[in-house]
């Protein structure tokens, strides 16, 4: 079990994004959230089995995101735990 918080720049806010995230994130059993940050950024936090954040990482990366991505920074933690599902911030 780890912890990825992922920081998604591009045009990222107002285009389903955050949703699109969270689709994704409960499709992996992922738990976590994903909230736009003042600067444009939206940073997803997601916690699970290493696999399925990687491939989290993955889809934030890939071409079928809504908007348009054009750089992930990533950080791998130890998981904190008592997130419950996934929301939208």
């Amino acid at each position: 079990m780890v912890q990825l918080t992922a920081w998604v720049r591009g045009r990222v806010q107002g285009v389903g994004f955050r949703w699109w995230v969270r689709a994704r994130a409960l499709e992996l059993g992922l738990s976590g959230s994903a909230s736009n940050l003042v600067d444009g950024r939206v940073e997803v936090v997601a916690e699970g089995p290493r696999a399925n954040c990687e491939r989290l990482l993955e889809l934030l990366r890939g071409t079928s995101t809504p908007g348009r991505v054009t750089g992930v920074t990533e950080r791998w933690r130890t998981p904190r735990g008592g997130l419950n599902g996934f929301i939208e911030l």
